[in-house]
């Protein structure tokens, strides 16, 4: 063993390749996305790595290489287990033979998700094991643990941290390599009754699933990361039962107080139904700390119910720790404090922390999207529109001043909410924004639904080519893969035209007049057609020299400013002029100057 400082999400990476992983596969998604690519930078060759479509796709291949023997790691984030669950919920029936992990990050605030899902939910829906680290050093150990339990029974388990735990860093213990285990796989052996899922099997299947996880409730009971820490005060009757990462700013808090009775659960399901009752013996009151939802008080209830126990139970659901949003030091040393009857006044000797500034996230200087959402803005202006927009960077285009995402549910759903609103108004232009790699991932069913059903709509591909939301990851259409293989590009207008698109043009929106006309064009057309925005990420691309602004032509109307949003574009002393530093030298502000007074050349 050796010591190495890591974010929690490369030693998840390190503790699955330390396990004998065979094959990860995934969709990028704040806060998983490290795992994956940390796999890929210190893979030997011997580990299959891939950046999957979509979640359903991903899962599924993991699933498959599991039916082998081999050890399979999925990772996500937790709105992509909704696109994973169809093939999730049977595959805890079917089973596997080799070990395999579905890392889900759980993102609580959301600090870069639609909503605030607990996947703890989902591992009792699917009858799944579940872990739930609340360190750095536990997660890189757990997730070994979480093989072997998975290869020993034959089924996948889920793999839960918070972005706390992925993005946190620590100085850990890792394996040495000749401490790590090397897994070969036996390969596939038909067995259809094993394998093709049927409803004689399915039922037979969901008896020993019963079975099993109560079994396992009994062996988490005795699993050593489900603890019980005892009360350093034989008087006090509270108790504290937490998880995650809020059972590590529960340590914090308590530490140099009289500690009440605590109760860590890393294993949500199937709960460690003994291990709570011993928890709960002798005390008048439990208070749970817990994100994102109230599992364990809810769970923590049912024992008291079921074994008639007379201890109240608080947390969420009686109001004594808020309902939503992320936990923190402060707000958990708060609800103990309170719970205990402290003073919570400890520190007001400190100066209270000034309210932070409001900073929004904007489009990057340069990025593309803005003279996309722009040159459509200004072909409909005076028009009945609908912009419907999508997941990624170009969410961002409903910011004032282009303020051109009307709708934004969830990946892919953008395309299907346009047909919605143009069957009930026909008299509406309806357009539907998708980035490249959203189109790839859930966006073509869309697409083709339109075109069999006969929709009124304008497609807009925002084609950066990358990933940019999430790090800049590849897709089928940048021509390489997580292996550093250089493949056949998937071509969008192709795909397009495939499914019977008969109007698909490709314009760069950088060159405004052009992408202009192009919009309205097209989008006087009748039926499903389509126009690719295509420019490169502003971060792919090596920045020209700034753009400049002649303060003797400048009238300073703000045009600039007021129409597109530019962080790079500010006002100094009453002047409106570039910041040099930001300025990747794009020129779409100056294609907006009604003076041409923004210029390329750099003025002496």
């Amino acid at each position: 063993m050796h010591k190495e400082f890591l974010m929690g999400n490369a030693a998840i990476a390190r503790g699955a390749a330390a396990a004998g992983l065979n094959v990860i596969s995934g969709y990028p998604g704040t806060p998983s996305t490290e795992v994956l690519e940390t796999t890929a930078k210190i893979n030997n060759g011997s580990i299959y790595v891939e950046w999957s479509v979509n979640e359903k796709a991903a899962l599924e291949l993991g699933a498959g290489a599991a039916y082998c023997g081999a050890r399979s790691m999925v990772t996500m984030k937790q709105v992509g287990l909704n696109v994973a669950s169809d093939p999730l919920m049977s595959l805890a029936y079917i089973g596997v033979k080799g070990g395999m992990v579905i890392m889900v990050a759980d993102d609580p605030g959301p600090i870069s998700s639609q909503t605030e899902q607990d996947t703890r939910h989902f591992a009792a829906f699917s009858k799944l094991p579940c872990f739930d680290p609340s360190s750095v050093q536990e997660a890189y150990d757990m997730i070994q643990e979480a093989f072997d339990f998975s290869e020993k029974y034959h089924t996948p388990v889920l793999f839960r941290p918070t972005t706390r735990v992925c993005h946190g860093y620590a100085s850990i213990e890792v394996k040495d390599e000749n401490e790590c285990k090397k897994n070969i796989p036996e390969g596939f052996a038909k067995d259809s009754s094993k394998w093709v899922i049927f409803p004689r099997l399915s039922y037979n299947a969901h008896i020993n699933i019963e079975k099993r996880n109560s079994e396992l409730s009994d062996i988490f009971s005795e699993y050593n990361r489900n603890l019980i820490i005892p009360s350093s005060d034989a008087s006090c009757h509270k108790g504290i039962a937490s998880h995650g990462i809020s059972f590590t700013y529960v340590q914090e808090a308590l530490t140099g107080k009289s500690l009440p009775k605590v109760l860590k659960i890393s294993t949500p399901f199937p709960f460690p139904e003994k291990l709570a009752i011993e928890f709960l013996s002798g005390l008048d009151e439990v208070l749970c700390i817990e994100e994102l939802d109230p599992i364990i008080e809810r769970e923590l209830t049912y024992v008291c119910g079921k074994y008639h126990l007379s201890t109240k139970i608080l947390g969420k659901l009686t109001g004594n720790v808020k309902s939503a949003g992320e936990n923190t030091c402060d707000s958990v040393a708060d609800n103990i404090a309170e719970f205990m009857g402290w003073d919570k006044k400890v520190n007001s000797k400190l100066p209270d922390a000034p309210e932070l500034p409001i900073r929004p996230p904007v489009l990057c200087a340069g990025c593309p999207h803005r003279a996309s959402f722009y040159a459509v803005k200004q072909a409909m202006k005076d028009k009945k529109s609908v912009f419907c927009g999508d997941i990624g960077c170009y969410t961002l285009g409903n910011a004032m001043p282009l303020d051109m995402v009307d709708t934004c549910l969830c990946m892919g759903a953008g395309v299907n909410i346009t047909q919605g609103i143009g069957k009930i108004e026909p008299d509406t232009s309806c357009f539907a924004f998708v980035g490249d790699s959203t189109f790839f991932a859930s966006a073509i069913t869309g697409a083709i639904n339109a075109v069999y059903n006969q929709a009124n709509m304008t497609l807009i591909v925002l084609d950066n080519s990358t990933t940019a939301m999430t790090g800049h990851q590849p897709h089928p259409g940048t021509g390489r893969t997580m292996m550093g293989q250089v493949v056949d590009k998937v071509n969008i207008e192709a795909v397009l035209r495939g499914i019977g698109l008969k109007t698909v043009e490709t314009v760069n929106p950088l060159e405004l007049d052009k992408a202009i006309e192009t919009v309205k064009r097209v989008a006087a057309e009748k039926g499903v057609k389509a126009i690719i925005f295509k420019s490169p990420c502003a971060v792919l691309i090596k920045p020209q020299k700034p753009f400049v602004i002649d303060n003797d032509k400048c009238i300073n109307c703000k045009k600039c400013i007021n129409n597109l949003g530019c962080p790079g574009i500010v006002i100094s002393d009453g002047k409106v002029r570039i910041d040099e530093s930001l300025c990747t030298g794009c020129g779409l502000c100056s294609q907006v100057c009604p003076v041409n007074a923004i210029g390329g050349e750099r003025n002496e």
